[in-house]
């Protein structure tokens, strides 16, 4: 995922990405109503069918943005209408628990978001969808991909340099010690 093919320097218009993770039972199928229904939406949204909302792994969502999305959005049941019983709960605690670390990694908390979506509500789908288009596109490209890459460069500059000789060196007086 190159950013530089995408920006304003190529005169293509950035548009940012959107991993979705929907659950099978509701939001899922809200958005396949929504497809089918011709309801428009922005296309900037890749969705990930899962059975449950309380399936997403939290890796998940970071892998997400490492691997350059921009915003991650998780849809799931309505408390209480939930497939497996409690899964929404479960999802709903570990969603805060990631804004609190995505925000101690400098990641805006706009950029993530949950929403409880019924199997009947293609038009929130498409509404939810167009929301967060707009504001990632008020907030401008994460790229963090770039950061992490600009980090581990200022990392490597920063760890002094010794050669083979120097270490050999050292494990043998440590040897005789």
């Amino acid at each position: 995922m190159h950013r530089k093919e995408e920006s304003g320097e190529t005169g293509v218009p950035w548009r940012p990405r959107i991993v979705a993770f929907f659950c099978n039972w509701c939001t899922y199928t809200a958005a396949d109503l929504a497809g089918v229904s011709r309801m428009k939406y922005a296309p900037n949204t890749r969705i990930i069918r899962v059975m449950c909302s309380g399936r997403i792994d939290p890796q998940f969502v970071l892998d997400a943005f490492t691997e350059g999305a921009d915003g991650v959005l998780i849809g799931g049941c309505h408390p209480g209408d939930c497939h497996y019983s409690e899964g929404n709960y479960k999802a709903l605690r570990r969603y805060h628990l990631l804004r609190r670390v995505l925000t101690g990694m400098g990641i805006d908390e706009r950029r993530f978001r949950l929403e409880w979506i019924s199997a009947s509500e293609g038009d929130k789908v498409k509404q939810v969808i167009n929301e967060m288009v707009e504001q990632l596109q008020q907030l401008g490209p994460l790229d963090l991909p770039a950061e992490r890459m600009r980090l581990d460069s200022e990392l490597e500059e920063m760890r002094p340099r010794r050669s083979v000789i120097d270490i050999s060196e050292e494990l043998k007086e440590a040897a005789h010690v």
